[in-house]
């Protein structure tokens, strides 16, 4: 009995030895998406073009997909809470991969209270940037009166890129 043990996990061990090894193999490089300084430039003068073609002073953030920031503006007479905010809304685009909007409406739809990430911010403004699927980064605006003419001049400064986001 002994040796037939003895036999069957010899003959285990060589078949799992056969089969490869039982590390995970090494994957090959991926390849991504990332968004450059000279397209975020483009997005967010793109974005203060067209707030301050309708008459709105704002603050503009562009972060890539590590939550950094890639560009920034505030404009002449935007208000100081600007800052911050344009900044936060694109956090809010960026960390629930849709607009800070649809976003808002998740979050008024489920009962208090309701967790908002520090980062976040609970209004509109919030665009983010996507090749595909896939998204690359997040615009925010800020300054603009109802957050909905703030996520018109964030789409406004996507759409100055939008052939290079294929």
């Amino acid at each position: 009995m002994c040796r037939t043990r003895f036999a069957l996990l010899v003959f285990l061990t060589a078949a799992l030895l056969a089969a490869g090894p039982l590390t995970a193999q090494p994957q090959e490089l991926i390849t991504q998406k990332a968004l450059s300084a000279d397209i975020a430039l483009t997005i967010a003068q793109g974005a203060l073009d067209r707030c301050r073609a309708d008459g709105y002073h704002v603050s503009v953030a562009v972060i890539d997909s590590g939550n950094m920031l890639k560009a920034f503006v505030r404009d002449d007479g935007s208000g100081i809470g600007t800052v911050d905010l344009s900044r936060r809304k694109a956090f809010t685009s960026l960390a629930y991969r849709k607009t800070s909007a649809e976003q808002v409406k998740v979050w008024n739809s489920a009962p208090p209270p309701v967790y908002v990430p520090e980062a976040g911010a609970p209004a509109a403004g919030g665009v983010p940037i996507k090749v595909g699927n896939d998204v690359i980064g997040a615009i925010g605006v800020s300054g603009a009166p109802g957050g909905d003419k703030d996520e018109a001049c964030a789409n406004a400064g996507i759409a100055k890129v939008a052939d290079k986001l294929k």
